[in-house]
Order: structure tokens, then sequence, then C-alpha cells
């Protein structure tokens, strides 16, 4: 019998976030089989940031975005010349 992959659990925390003009996808989430929470935010054009450690709890990983949109700004999840594209 073939074994099943996790299910993944979203954090109620999980929402869209508009500030200084700007707004992004917060995505809080862990697999079922883990204790610890992923972060993820998703700009308008669809990309990407994802912090490389995990968190403790989801509300651990909400203060952390907030932390960084606070000290950063939101124009931190913008696209920059700092991406750099994969050859086809």
């Amino acid at each position: 019998m073939q074994e099943r992959d996790p299910d993944i659990v979203t954090s109620g925390l999980t929402r869209h976030i508009t500030r200084d003009g700007i707004t992004v996808e917060l995505h809080i989430y862990r697999l079922e089989t883990d204790a610890s929470w992923a972060l993820e935010v998703v700009n308008a054009a669809g990309t990407s940031t994802v912090w490389e450690e995990l968190f403790p709890t989801a509300d651990a990983a909400n203060e952390e975005f907030l932390r960084t949109a606070a000290d950063e700004g939101m124009a931190a999840f913008l696209d920059s010349a700092k991406v750099v594209p994969f050859r086809r």
C-alpha cells in the first residue's frame, strides 16, 4: 500500500495585507505531521519570499512578518534587482 503525503494545515492568520499601498498574501502553514510553522509572503507579481527558519507557533510566524514589515517596510516584498531569473 502506498503511503500518502501529509496534508498542509493553514493557519487562520493567513490573509491578504495592504500597507503603504502594497498588498501581499501572507501564508502561514505546516505539514500535519510537523509542529513547526512556515512563513511565506507572496506579492502581486507572484514572487514568493519564504523564511528558511520554521516557527514554533503560527503566532510567532505572524509576529516575524509584522516585525519585518515594520523594520524594512512593505517594499521589501516587492520584486527587485536582487531577483535572479533562472534560464529556461
